[in-house]
């Protein structure tokens, strides 16, 4: 079973994240409100995925993403967003993310995307 860090600082999207992640078969071993504590809890957990939010306070999931995966240069990254942040979509794919997930989230859309970035 894989294993999953969900990076969100609204509560409420981690909870439907989980949900979504748990019923679809995955293993979620953390969670984290912003990019400090993303960047830690990868180094502490080293989860199979990322699902990183963009907009975050303190270190955003994009400057968070650049730092796990200068540790860890395998790591794998779904990024989420909001719509209309197609620039800064577009960045987290150069800086490495595997995918990204539009909010709000579609379970069908989000399971497919992992499926598609695990094999």
């Amino acid at each position: 079973m894989a294993t999953v860090l969900v990076v969100d600082d609204a509560a409420f999207m981690r909870m439907m994240l989980k949900d979504i992640l748990t019923k679809g078969g995955y293993d979620v071993v953390g969670e984290a409100a912003d990019g400090n504590e993303a960047v830690a809890k990868y180094n502490e957990l080293k989860p199979d995925l990322v699902t990183l939010d963009i907009t975050m306070p303190n270190k955003d999931g994009l400057q968070a993403l650049k730092e796990i995966r200068a540790n860890d240069p395998n790591a794998t990254c779904i990024m989420c967003s909001a719509m209309g942040q197609q620039a800064m979509v577009i960045d987290a794919i150069q800086a490495g993310a595997k995918d990204f997930v539009v909010k709000p989230f579609q379970p069908d859309r989000v399971l497919e995307s992992i499926h598609k970035v695990l094999g």
